[in-house]
């Protein structure tokens, strides 16, 4: 018998973060999967290999936030890099995007993911899945904790450290 291992997607990042937004037991997956612009499968394959990475618990309904935590803080910048590109037209991102905008002030280093609807140039960091603009239009408080975590992606260690207290707050 050949085991096989189950390695996580930048997407399911996005997912667990979507989850511990809601409030407990308050989601299904074909809600979930309309949300994030997903399909059914890839949310049920991604909840496997959360479920088995720990970061989701035995029912595969509520995230174990401390885990999720400890692999964004220490983690997703190994896991997920993300380098600046060129500039671009964009939504903000980073400490370009909310809520670190309003702690930190750019001197015109400002993040975003490419999209034509966006309406700030700066330069271009590659989302953790090509649906996250859409995903984050209607949703704030989505946009806010994947702006925080590509800060810890991007950061230096000033922004790093804000997204790292800001998301403790958030989900812990």
């Amino acid at each position: 018998m050949k085991l096989q291992q189950a390695s996580m997607s930048p997407q399911d990042v996005v997912i667990l973060l979507k989850i511990a937004s809601y409030e407990q037991n308050q989601w299904n997956q074909v809600k979930l999967a309309e949300e994030l612009s997903l399909s059914q499968p890839e949310i049920s394959n991604s909840l496997a290999r959360s479920r088995y990475a720990g970061l989701l618990d035995e029912s595969g309904k509520n995230v174990r936030k401390l885990a999720l935590m400890d692999f964004l803080q220490y983690g997703i910048a190994y896991a997920f890099p993300a380098k600046p590109g060129p500039i671009v037209r964009g939504v903000p991102t980073a400490h370009s995007g909310p809520p670190l905008n309003t702690l930190i002030q750019s001197n015109g280093d400002e993040y975003v993911w490419p999209s034509a609807t966006g309406h700030l140039r700066g330069q271009a960091i590659s989302p953790l899945y090509k649906n996250v603009v859409k995903a984050v239009k209607g949703d704030h408080e989505l946009h806010e904790l994947l702006s925080l975590v590509d800060a810890i992606r991007v950061g230096r260690v000033r922004e790093k450290n804000l997204a790292v207290e800001e998301l403790k707050k958030r989900l812990v």
